[in-house]
């Protein structure tokens, strides 16, 4: 670890700083990345820095984040997601805000039309402007059955991303697949998990009861939304194949979404819960044995470290976090990216051997304890200074360079 990374855990690398934080969800939505910008939002105000967010309207059930500075703009339901909604194009208003209280720095956080026409803004006024590489959208596109917008849809994120200062990955790997595909000033800032809220003390008897499930069953649990780019068919034939092994096994999925109807259809002996969060989501994590992962279009998965905190053996594929966190059969079970059989048969070793995949779960839980927040967020903070300091160098606006 550097030194200046040493640094930035005990204090500000910087003067406290006026953030404009662009985004499409945050809590009370429940999502991988709603949740992450919550805690890093919390951790730079923990540091000093005064955090501006700008976000969609999601209607009456939204009452905001007391104590944080909020600017809603107008939105439209997402197709095939209508509890979430995607925030309209804001550029003259993004523009007017920051004209009227500029930030020293504007990060852009989802890829959609509200955080592009923020880009747009933040470079017409000067401003220093950094984004995440959140979603792997074209990715999605053959789950959706328009894979013909895998290309154009890739070409428009490149533009995009790369009109800012920096863009953010959560992985080495991401980055490096990322640049060979022409992604400019990529820069690793991981993930972090909470490991005193996911923790194996939170195991339930109730709960694995109301599951129907003993201290002898083995349960295994899928955690994320329920939607095509999920690959949830993989999960539920690899608790099939586990039954075979240890008979009354029981399959628990914890989320909601497009695929919800079809998976009940499908597997109708596994438990739906629905989405779940806070307390509720931590004590289905303890009250599993192996956590089955088989998304392979994660730019993370912050399931991932959940459940190892949560003391689960995992059984996921060679990708994002898993890859990154997981020490092949010490802290974790992983397949070779997309091998089906070799997943499943990974999934079939796992209750096979019960005290085998507890002795992996006690291991995961001991590695995601050094997956401290406060780390991410000083690395991050650490970003945002030597982005200050390059853009200390004067350079014309947008609008004053197509004026030239």
């Amino acid at each position: 670890m550097s030194p200046a990374l040493t640094r930035s855990m005990t204090r500000p690398v910087i003067r406290p700083l006026r953030l404009a934080v662009v985004t499409e969800t945050f809590p009370p939505e429940v999502n991988g990345v709603a949740l992450t910008l919550s805690r890093l939002v919390a951790g730079l105000r923990e540091r000093g820095h005064t955090v501006e967010l700008v976000r969609p309207d999601q209607g009456e059930r939204d009452v905001g984040t007391p104590g944080l500075e909020e600017h809603r703009v107008s939105s439209l339901p997402i197709p095939r997601y209508p509890q979430l909604r995607l925030g309209l194009p804001a550029a003259g208003r993004l523009r007017r805000l920051w004209t009227a209280q500029r930030p020293d720095l504007v990060h852009v956080v989802t890829e959609g039309p509200l955080g592009a026409s923020a880009v747009r803004a933040a470079r017409r006024l000067g401003l220093p402007v950094v984004s995440d590489f959140r979603t792997n959208f074209h990715a999605y596109t053959g789950h959706y059955g328009v894979g013909w917008l895998a290309a154009p849809m890739e070409a428009w994120l490149r533009r995009l991303h790369n009109r800012t200062d920096r863009t953010f990955v959560p992985t080495a790997r991401l980055a490096a697949e990322l640049g060979a595909r022409g992604f400019e000033r990529l820069r690793v800032i991981g993930r972090g998990v909470d490991a005193q809220r996911f923790d194996p003390a939170r195991r339930c008897p109730a709960l694995r009861a109301s599951w129907g499930a003993d201290e002898h069953t083995l349960v295994a649990l899928c955690v994320g939304r329920l939607a095509p780019e999920k690959n949830l068919d993989t999960v539920i034939d690899a608790w099939r194949a586990m039954q075979q092994v240890r008979p009354g096994s029981r399959l628990v999925l914890v989320g909601d979404g497009p695929e919800a109807a079809r998976l009940r259809a499908r597997c109708p002996q596994a438990v739906f819960t629905g989405p779940l969060r806070g307390e509720a989501l931590a004590r289905a994590y303890a009250s599993a044995d192996v956590f089955l992962f088989a998304s392979l279009t994660e730019t993370f998965g912050n399931v991932v470290p959940e459940a190892m905190a949560s003391g689960l053996a995992v059984v996921a594929y060679d990708h994002a976090a898993a890859a990154t966190l997981i020490s092949p059969a010490r802290d974790g079970l992983i397949a070779p990216s997309g091998d089906r059989g070799a997943f499943l048969r990974l999934a079939v070793h796992a209750a096979g051997d019960l005290p085998g995949a507890q002795r992996l779960g006690r291991h995961a839980r001991a590695a995601a304890q050094a997956l401290d927040w406060s780390r991410i967020v000083a690395a991050l903070e650490a970003e945002y200074a030597a982005v200050l300091a390059e853009a200390a160098v004067p350079r014309p606006t947008e609008g004053a360079a197509a004026a030239a």
